[in-house]
């Protein structure tokens, strides 16, 4: 016992040498009176659950010379990307489900907090451990009562479902699953012509100071009377930071009807009652998302993220959607391929096919599938990332344009705009990327573009997230 007092007390010491040495690392000046900077602990990023890390680099994105199946030339350059992680798979039901079930569970919770329903607090949080006044917020740990609820609480939980007019089968009312969740758009807020101090809109000395308003705009959302959306974009005088807050109400819940609505005349009801719902179909990748509602997921998610850390929270960038420019560095693995694969061709020697695409016309199922497949089931890119050729195509946060990366910067390239309501339907294209299980083999080579307008929901459309890496120093190097 004495023996392990004296290594104890032995390690306390070294410990505070060591603190010491830290403390003097730390000061601005040394003897001598050199300046040494301010250090702080560098701070390891743990590899997110579920991605893989791809490490900056550049490359040439486009094709060079004519597209051989219109004629056309699509737009080539050369960019540079930073180190980012990305899903390895594309969101599953599985995944997804979980949003929606969050969702849920928060609005039923919120409503059993709610004196119509009975106004039991124990489901609000309203004070902190000493008494102290919180924002408001629900409590998590307290468990919603499904089995027994008394007369309030099952009014509370019915208040989210309906009764099927005709089976008689209690449903989940799909339109209430609204999620809201708010953006600081630093980007607006760091444009010079932005700032509220008016010394600070110029750097051109020559100028007179001007005192002119600046007008901004923000987007913003609220559910009216009837229980509707009501998303706006409004113009307004430049008063303080919160006016770079960006305010999204949306409907997470996937559209199952684009398993009949893209395709008219076909049996496709199965799929519509039972592929986002049975547990058969949980490693399927989800569809009949929208570009918005990837949007909403990847903030859910980052906020599901940040409620478990610490301090460290203020470092971990967010959970957003692949620029376009990530999304073909990343498909194209570390030898610029023209698929993910490094093969020309888009089958083994073995007569096997790398990806769940539609080889022949009619002939889905020549390569084992009918529609999409589980996410993994083709081997990965030299990435380490499944299916960025094939069973779903991808949302990318680009706004579309025919000039594409002509149009963008060569470090970072990215066009972001998230247009309104109001906007001419043309401002919403956005651009996918991969091809998907009905697209030939042309449409899944990693260089090929397209697009759909950011409210649209598709049976052959996904996403998966990605996650900026801060202060890596590992990079690929590679250009094609």
């Amino acid at each position: 016992m004495k023996l392990k007092k004296l290594i104890m007390a032995g390690c306390m010491a070294a410990l505070m040498a060591a603190l010491s040495c830290t403390s003097s690392n730390n000061a601005t000046t040394a003897i001598g009176g050199e300046v040494t900077g301010v250090n702080s602990t560098a701070m390891r990023e743990p590899v997110p659950y579920g991605m893989v890390l791809v490490k900056r680099g550049s490359l040439k994105v486009g094709q060079e010379g004519t597209d051989s199946l219109w004629g056309s030339s699509l737009p080539v350059k050369d960019i540079s990307v930073e180190s980012f992680w990305m899903d390895e798979k594309e969101v599953s039901n599985a995944k997804y489900r979980q949003f929606v079930h969050w969702v849920r569970d928060s609005i039923i919770r919120t409503r059993l907090a709610d004196p119509a329903y009975g106004g039991d607090e124990s489901y609000m949080i309203t004070e902190d451990k000493y008494g102290e006044p919180v924002t408001p917020h629900l409590n998590w740990a307290k468990p919603i009562p499904w089995k027994k609820p008394n007369e309030d609480e099952a009014r509370a939980i019915e208040s989210l479902y309906y009764t099927h007019p005709f089976t008689g089968e209690k449903m989940l009312d799909v339109k209430q699953l609204n999620y809201r969740y708010e953006i600081f758009d630093y980007v607006q807020a760091a444009l010079r012509k932005n700032q509220l101090d008016p010394n600070d809109r110029t750097r051109n000395t020559d100028q007179a100071i001007s005192n002119d308003v600046v007008m901004i705009s923000k987007d913003t959302a609220y559910i009216n009377d009837e229980g509707q959306i009501v998303r706006e974009t409004i113009n307004r005088e430049l008063s303080g930071l919160y006016d770079f807050v960006n305010t999204y109400i949306v409907n997470i819940f996937p559209d199952t009807t684009c398993w009949i609505n893209d395709f008219p005349n076909a049996n496709n009801e199965t799929y519509m009652r039972l592929y986002f719902s049975h547990p058969n179909y949980n490693d399927y990748p989800v569809v009949g998302v929208s570009w918005e509602q990837a949007n909403a997921f990847c903030a859910w998610r980052t906020s599901y993220l940040l409620s478990g850390l610490g301090p460290q929270a203020q470092y971990v960038q967010r959970y957003r959607l692949p620029t376009e420019a990530e999304w073909e560095f990343a498909a194209r693995g570390r030898e610029n391929n023209i698929y993910p694969w490094k093969s020309a061709d888009s089958k083994d020697e073995n007569g096997c096919f790398y990806a769940n695409f539609k080889p022949e016309r009619g002939n889905y199922t020549e390569d084992g599938s009918l529609i999409t497949t589980k996410v993994g089931s083709y081997k990965p890119n030299s990435n380490g990332l499944y299916d960025m050729a094939g069973n779903v195509a991808e949302w990318t946060s680009t706004v579309y344009t025919e000039a594409g990366i002509l149009q963008m910067n060569d470090m970072n390239p990215e066009l972001y705009y998230n247009a309104a309501k109001e906007d001419p339907y043309y401002m919403k294209k956005k651009a996918i990327r991969g091809g998907s299980w009905k697209d030939a083999e042309k449409f899944i080579e990693s260089s090929w573009r397209t697009y759909e307008y950011q409210n649209e929901q598709r049976s052959y459309i996904g996403f998966r997230c990605v996650r900026t890496q801060v202060g890596s120093t590992a990079s690929t190097g590679r250009r094609r």
